[in-house]
């Protein structure tokens, strides 16, 4: 009996396998948005058991399993790792039509060589399977990268880290992946909570080396940090925002005194922390340009919406959702007025609800400008829109509104050693939506010029946009 997941798994014609099996599945890949720790790639960790690479804060799977009516004790509690991933076990076969049914089963077949579909029946055989495979040298966090030759690595880090460990990865000779730090200054917007936030700019201080007394100091400490992350190899930012700030007129002033209020430790209205955000978006913004790198723009989630998960245990554990925020004036305003000084930088831009799709695609087009090919960009579908029907969307919105040739392709947006298998998700959609264009007769049937378009919008064009040293995974 043919396994669930097989060769062809996706591939609904000769052209998408053609495609697939002469161009896509063994390009090398350049995961410029992640979550992985660099903390366990600096150390090469070896995991202790299947639970814990695999179940360990992965929110996706979280909340299936509380949908199923499991425990928190055997989500994110004090459940052994096999009392854990007995119930995720029992999870998985109520998971049909979801995209975890699709991930689960083909993390299990790469890289542990398990076919077997995952259930209460076959849980204990999978489980030993899974922890004897993972005391083998190539199931370390770098080995597993290397076994889905991933070339480059960007991860998400705070302007306040200390970079430690990218400065050890940094080290090494010829790796097979490099890995960059990602600028992910969230926590200098959050002027939500003025008590937070003044503990957040006093380790800024210390990051930086640098009193933070004014706004300007406030920058200049930022500054600092961007500094040292591009001394690093850092080469782009990621904003995670419900929506730009709308446009808003201020004064130096009235920026100031906002500032001042909140160092001071008192809340200020909401339309006067719209402007701060606003002025510091800007000014990081310039940051990006003057530096040469990727601006990119995570929009539109609705975070922490369950108090009750929130006070239990903490941001990213499955109490968030999409948003229906206003999003083209903010985004307008915002690119225009670094547009209008020429000091636009090249920008990523994702939508997390899928009516923006064609808002997205259409906003990014209005600022081109010749310099530097597919400089703006309408970013991969992530987090509730990373499965068949969002990939698909986002693909057709793009090559409706835009290019697609000049796409830069998948991103895995995961804190997950095992989630390169979306890597090859991404790919097999990718082909089998072309496989049915030709099908269809809406695309020449022409092998070469499939198969290059294919190639650039997995790895080439990333590789070519952001312009990072690769690994030797790369070629």
């Amino acid at each position: 009996m043919k396994p669930f997941i097989h060769d062809g798994f996706l591939l609904g014609s000769d052209t998408a396998r053609d495609l697939y099996e002469g161009f896509a599945r063994d390009l090398p890949i350049v995961d410029y948005h992640c979550h992985l720790s660099p903390e366990l790639m600096a150390s090469d960790h070896r995991f202790r058991s299947i639970t814990e690479i695999w179940l360990e804060g992965d929110h996706y799977k979280w909340r299936a399993m509380r949908a199923c009516g499991v425990s928190e004790r055997f989500v994110s509690g004090d459940a052994s790792d096999w009392e854990k991933f007995e119930a995720w076990a029992r999870t998985v076969p109520e998971t049909l039509r979801n995209p975890l049914f699709h991930w689960t089963a083909m993390e299990l077949r790469r890289p542990f060589g398990i076919d077997r579909l995952l259930s209460p029946a076959t849980a204990r055989d999978i489980f030993d399977r899974c922890n004897e495979r993972l005391r083998e040298d190539g199931f370390t966090t770098m080995g597993l990268l290397r076994s889905w030759k991933v070339a480059v690595v960007c991860t998400t880090d705070d302007p306040v880290d200390s970079l430690e460990p990218h400065r050890r990865l940094a080290q090494r000779a010829e790796p097979a992946t490099r890995v960059y730090p990602t600028w992910r200054p969230d926590a200098a917007l959050a002027f939500g909570d003025p008590k937070a936030w003044n503990v957040w700019v006093g380790k800024l201080e210390g990051a930086a080396n640098r009193i933070v007394r004014t706004f300007n100091d406030l920058v200049q400490a930022l500054d600092a940090r961007h500094r040292a992350f591009h001394d690093l190899g850092c080469r782009a930012s990621d904003h995670g925002l419900e929506t730009l700030p709308p446009p808003s007129a201020y004064a130096d002033a009235q920026i100031a005194g906002t500032f001042e209020s909140l160092r001071a430790g008192r809340s200020v209205e909401r339309g006067a922390g719209l402007a701060l955000q606003a002025a510091l978006l800007h000014r990081m913004a310039l940051m990006d340009h003057e530096r040469g790198w990727v601006q990119q723009f995570h929009l539109g989630a609705y975070r922490n919406v369950s108090t009750r998960l929130l006070g239990k245990l903490g941001p990213n554990v499955g109490g968030d959702s999409m948003g229906d925020f206003e999003m083209a004036r903010g985004l307008a305003t915002f690119l225009d007025g670094l547009d209008q000084r020429e000091s636009l930088a090249k920008t990523i831009l994702y939508n997390l609800n899928p009516r923006d799709n064609e808002l997205f695609a259409t906003m990014v087009g209005n600022f081109n400008d010749g310099s530097v090919p597919g400089k703006m960009q309408y970013g991969a579908s992530w987090w509730f829109l990373d499965q068949k029907d969002g990939i698909e969307a986002q693909l057709r919105a793009l090559s409706n509104m835009g290019l697609l040739s000049r796409f830069v392709g998948m991103i895995t947006d995961s804190r997950s050693f095992l989630s390169y298998s979306r890597h090859d998700y991404f790919r097999r959609i990718l082909c089998n939506l072309l496989g049915e264009d030709v099908r269809q007769g809406l695309v020449p049937d022409d092998r070469d010029a499939l198969g290059r378009l294919v190639t650039a919008v997995c790895f080439t064009n990333a590789r070519d946009y952001f312009g990072f040293p690769l690994g030797t995974a790369g070629g």
